[in-house]
């Protein structure tokens, strides 16, 4: 790993995210709980807060994968079925930082690279010799953004089909969490309705 990369990555480790609450009226999570486990691991972690019962923690966006990081909200009654989606949904928004971290950085030094070897063909150096750094012209730098995407296009391709894999999962784990839901309301009305008047 480059010193860039290696700075970049302990600027982030030393940097603790000011996380917010959001709203659990505008937030589509499930209302899970916190087990034991996952408070021990947020007590130790400077980079996310514990889940709350009554909202998600949403960050700044990250650094590195420039995507906000999201802490789902767990609830003390949370059935079987609302925490599995909960940890897909929170698994997934860790599956995905990690990928666009990756690719950013990988494209950042590509690019810098890219700069620098065309740069050396045209006999010039990364400065002009007032300090200012050198760029290319869109045109020169369109053939970098093709070959890298030409390059990563297997890559991607596969990003975005388990990403679609991924969403699907999540959106029939929330319809059975809402029907679930609808059932035991409909149970505790009905029990309501038939039970004896005085």
């Amino acid at each position: 790993m480059s010193v860039v990369g290696v700075t970049l990555l302990r600027a982030f480790v030393r940097r603790a995210p000011d996380f917010t609450a959001a709203n659990s009226r505008f937030c589509s999570s499930s209302p899970p709980t916190t087990s034991s486990k996952e408070k021990k691991k947020a007590k130790t972690s400077i980079q996310r807060p514990a889940p709350s019962p009554t909202h998600d923690w949403i960050g700044p966006p990250n650094p590195l994968s420039n995507l906000r990081p999201i802490v789902y909200r767990a609830l003390e009654t949370e059935t079987e079925l609302e925490k599995r989606l909960r940890a897909l949904r929170q698994d997934t928004e860790d599956w995905n930082h990690e990928f666009w971290a990756k690719q950013n950085f990988t494209f950042t030094k590509e690019k810098e690279l890219f700069i620098v070897s065309q740069l050396n063909a045209k006999g010039l150096s990364r400065r002009d010799p007032e300090g200012r750094r050198r760029s290319l012209d869109s045109e020169e730098m369109a053939v970098f953004y093709k070959s890298f995407l030409d390059k990563n296009r297997i890559r991607h391709a596969n990003y975005n089909r388990e990403w679609y894999r991924r969403n699907f999962t999540i959106t029939f784990l929330m319809a059975r969490v809402v029907l679930q839901n609808v059932w035991k309301n409909l149970s505790r009305n009905n029990k309501k309705s038939s039970s004896p008047t005085t």
